[in-house]
């Protein structure tokens, strides 16, 4: 009976996967069935993780803006700060708020006194 040579999909398949975990150490990185399942796992993280980031930006944002306030001494808290903002319809949302109150203070009280009055 003659040899059957195998054919190159399933080898291109294995070496895409190579690829991806070609920056992984050890067996992750050298064995096949390791590797599919390192791969599924940094999927599923990096897909929690995206959403996590969104929430950790802002909580940032939210504590910078609120040790600024608290900071000088104004006579409202973030959650004033930020009704009083809609109330009047400024349209700045939090991470701008932080930008301005990290770069630019004086900014940041000019528009808390300007929503106050």
């Amino acid at each position: 009976m003659t040899r059957i040579r195998r054919g190159y999909i399933a080898r291109n398949r294995r070496t895409k996967i190579r690829l991806f975990a070609s920056s992984f150490r050890g067996a992750r990185s050298r064995l096949t069935r390791t590797i599919t399942q390192q791969k599924i796992r940094a999927l599923v993280s990096a897909h929690r993780d995206r959403d996590r980031q969104k929430r950790d930006f802002r909580r940032l944002w939210i504590t910078r803006l609120n040790a600024v306030i608290r900071e000088r001494g104004v006579s409202c808290s973030y959650s004033t700060l930020m009704h009083n903002l809609y109330k009047r319809q400024l349209l700045l949302n939090r991470k701008i708020l932080a930008q301005i109150a990290i770069l630019n203070r004086n900014c940041l009280y000019m528009i808390s006194n300007e929503i106050l009055k």
